[in-house]
C-alpha cells in the first residue's frame, strides 16, 4: 500500500498548515511531488510558505487563509473541496486551554469546540464521498494521546480529542475494502528540534531532549502510517510511553495526578 500517486490536478489539503505538524506535512508532502492547499488563519505565512514549496519542489501550493472555527469560514473550503480532487486531507489545526473548565473564557472554549472537533466533522465528511467515488484517497486526523484519559483542567481540550480519536478510529473500520486509507494521528508532546533556554517550558526542561518528538520526526512517522493504512500513529518514544502508562494504571491513579500538572500550566 502507498500514498495516492501525485497528479497534475490533485491536491493534498493540510490545515493547521502556518506551523508545527501541519507545516511539517505540508513540506514531506510538497517534497513528494503532491500539490498542496494550505489553510489557516495567517495569510502571510501561508503566502511564504507557499511561495517556498512551488519554487523548491515545482508543485503547484495554494494558500487559502481560513478561521476554521467560523462556520461561514469552513463553508468556505467545503465549497473548495467540493470542486477539487483532494487526494489527501490531514486535519492538523487545533488549539488547547488549560485550567479549571469554570474559569476559562467563554469565547476561546467554544472557538475550540468548533475548531478541534466540528471542523475536523465537517471536513471529513465533505471529502469522504469523492474518494470513496474514486477507490482512492488518504484521510489524517490529528487526535491527542490527552484524548484517551480525563485530564482534569484540560477538559475541553480532551473533550474534543477524544471524539477525533474515536470517530476516526471507527471510520478506519468503515472504510476499510473502499481503497480509502483513513489514519488518526495521536501525538504526546511535539515540538521542535531545538528550543532557546528562555523558550523553554517546565515541560521542556523536565523530559531529557532525546525522549522529544520533533515535528519532522512526526510528520515522517505519520506519512509512513498514512501509507500503510495504519488505524492509529503514535510518533516518537515519549508519546509510546505514555499510551504504555495509561494502558496499564487505572484513571484514578493518572488522571489526578496529569490535571496537578495541567493546572500549573494555567497558572
Amino acid at each position: 500500500m502507498a500514498l495516492p500517486t501525485p497528479r497534475e490536478h490533485a491536491y493534498a489539503i493540510i490545515t493547521g498548515a502556518s506551523q508545527g505538524i501541519g507545516e511539517a506535512m505540508a513540506r514531506d508532502l510538497a517534497s513528494m511531488g503532491h500539490n498542496v492547499i494550505l489553510v489557516a488563519r495567517r495569510k502571510d505565512i501561508l503566502d511564504t510558505l507557499a511561495e517556498e514549496l512551488a519554487s523548491t519542489y515545482g508543485v503547484t501550493a495554494e494558500a487559502f487563509p481560513c478561521d476554521l472555527a467560523n462556520k461561514d469560514e469552513r463553508a468556505r473550503l467545503i465549497e473548495k473541496i467540493h470542486h477539487t480532487h483532494v487526494s489527501i486531507l490531514i486535519n492538523s489545526a487545533g488549539i488547547a486551554s488549560f485550567g479549571p473548565f469554570l474559569n476559562q473564557n467563554w469565547d476561546y472554549e467554544t472557538t475550540q469546540y468548533e475548531l478541534n472537533g466540528t471542523a475536523v466533522f465537517e471536513l471529513t465528511h465533505a471529502v469522504l464521498p469523492q474518494m470513496v467515488e474514486r477507490g482512492e484517497g488518504v484521510l489524517c486526523n490529528v487526535g491527542s494521546a490527552a484524548g484517551d484519559i480525563p485530564i482534569p483542567n484540560n477538559a475541553t481540550y480532551v473533550f474534543t480529542k477524544a471524539g477525533v480519536n474515536t470517530f476516526t478510529e471507527a471510520l478506519h473500520y468503515e472504510l476499510k475494502g473502499t481503497g480509502v486509507h483513513c489514519t488518526l494521528l495521536s501525538p504526546g508532546p511535539v515540538r521542535e528540534a531545538v528550543i532557546p533556554e528562555e523558550e523553554q517550558s517546565i515541560v521542556d526542561k523536565v523530559v531529557p531532549d532525546f525522549l522529544w518528538t520533533t515535528y519532522e520526526s512526526c510528520s515522517k512517522e505519520t506519512l509512513n502510517a498514512m501509507a500503510a493504512n495504519k488505524r492509529r500513529v503514535i510518533p516518537g518514544p515519549l508519546s509510546k510511553v505514555g499510551a504504555a502508562i495509561g494502558a496499564v494504571l487505572p484513571t484514578a491513579v493518572i488522571s489526578p495526578i496529569i490535571g496537578k500538572f495541567y493546572a500549573k500550566m494555567g497558572n
